[in-house]
């Protein structure tokens, strides 16, 4: 009994998942990964909701991110500095808003650039 008290008393950084008795996945945290591969993930997180609204309702990624968002184009329009109209513009789906207007829109948002044109680029 002792040795097991010892035991869950260690720290430990692995979450080993299990098969019924068959280790068959080992979790380390990203930090660790990075520390034993020595490679650096440079991967654009994209929820999975904002995907959906894309692949669902044919959105573009600056409509899906605001809809995420909780936004209407009017209050992005306004959060933009421009009119309801020239948002539905930049929203169409094949649209190549300036880098200017990217970089705005990301601020508006809460989100990076590469959030907004990632998935349009592939």
């Amino acid at each position: 009994m002792r040795r097991l008290k010892k035991e869950m008393n260690v720290h430990t950084n692995v979450q080993i998942i299990k098969q019924g008795d068959k280790p068959i996945f080992a979790v380390v945290p990203y930090d660790e990964w990075v520390r034993l591969t020595g490679k650096e993930e440079d991967q654009v997180y994209i929820p999975h909701e904002v995907v959906g609204y894309q692949i669902k309702e044919g959105l573009s990624l600056i409509a899906a991110w605001r809809k995420f968002k909780g936004l209407t184009q009017g209050e992005l329009a306004e959060k933009l500095g421009i009119k309801q109209p020239s948002v539905a513009q930049i929203e169409k789906v094949g649209a190549k808003p300036r880098p200017k207007t990217l970089k705005k829109i990301s601020k508006a948002l809460g989100v990076s650039v590469e959030q907004l044109t990632e998935l349009e680029s592939e």
